[in-house]
């Protein structure tokens, strides 16, 4: 007796868009992503309100440069969240086996992630930068003169890039770890923890103040609003980067490919 088989051999791929438009409503489909992203635009709109009130409260100069400023402390903050949470969400919610079983070509699901990634993140700047030309106009309006729309070319890539880096770095800590509460964990701990740590031991140490520019890839990413860079600083950006972006992605992104899926 011939049995039955299922032949996939003809089945076609799912079309590269409708997987990130899939991957881009999974974002904030659910409360947790959605509650996210009201949170960014919420803090971001607070701490333009809290800006201007102190700046008018006590007559203080204030140009768009600054406002955007405020609300690039925010997101770079919540951005890397967003960025864990894009990837974990698989995972945490147990729905990675649908994913992989209707999209077999996992590199093709983690590419299209990292699109959402890029998506929400220059979202995330639009409201940030409306939010900033918001409050620059009310500050003007409020005082009597002119905006001063101090922010150049140079100011608005470093803000697209440092967003851009902390969202990637993020998304590497989530592949690398696929667990959404260890890789906020270990993001905060690198965010607010690794700078002291590296101040001290450049205290401590001698010769680590040499050496702690080129593994301090938030250091690193400040000089890009400090235009033009030099050789050394590029380097040190390169460097760190690779430290703390490139190998972490390359390596989180293996485990994906090879994790079983349960």
């Amino acid at each position: 007796m011939t049995l039955a088989t299922l032949d996939l051999g003809d089945t076609r791929p799912t079309p590269y868009r409708r997987l990130v438009a899939v991957e881009l409503r999974k974002s904030y489909d659910t409360r947790a992503g959605f509650w996210l992203l009201m949170v960014i635009a919420l803090l971001v709109v607070a701490a333009e309100v809290i800006v201007l009130a102190v700046t008018v409260s006590q007559d203080e100069p204030l140009a768009y440069g600054d406002t955007t400023a405020v609300a690039a402390f925010v997101t770079s903050v919540l951005l890397p969240v967003l960025g864990i949470m894009v990837v974990t969400s698989e995972w945490s919610q147990r729905t990675a086996m649908v994913t992989f079983a209707l999209e077999p070509r996992r590199p093709h699901v983690i590419a299209a992630k990292a699109v959402v990634g890029l998506l929400l993140t220059l979202a995330t700047i639009a409201v940030a930068l409306v939010v900033g030309l918001v409050t620059i106009l009310l500050y003007a309006a409020l005082q009597g003169e002119s905006p001063v729309w101090h922010f150049g070319w140079s100011g608005f890539l470093a803000f697209l890039v440092t967003q851009t880096f902390a969202m990637l770095g993020g998304f590497a800590l989530a592949t690398l770890l696929l667990n959404t509460p260890a890789a906020i964990v270990v993001f905060f701990v690198y965010r607010w923890v690794l700078p002291g740590l590296l101040a001290l031991g450049t205290a401590l140490i001698g010769w680590f103040g040499s050496v702690a520019p080129w593994v301090d890839f938030q250091s690193a990413q400040g000089e890009l609003y400090d235009w033009p860079l030099s050789g050394e600083q590029w380097g040190q950006l390169v460097v760190s980067g690779l430290i703390w972006l490139v190998v972490p992605l390359a390596i989180g992104t293996w485990r994906v490919l090879r994790a079983e899926v349960k």
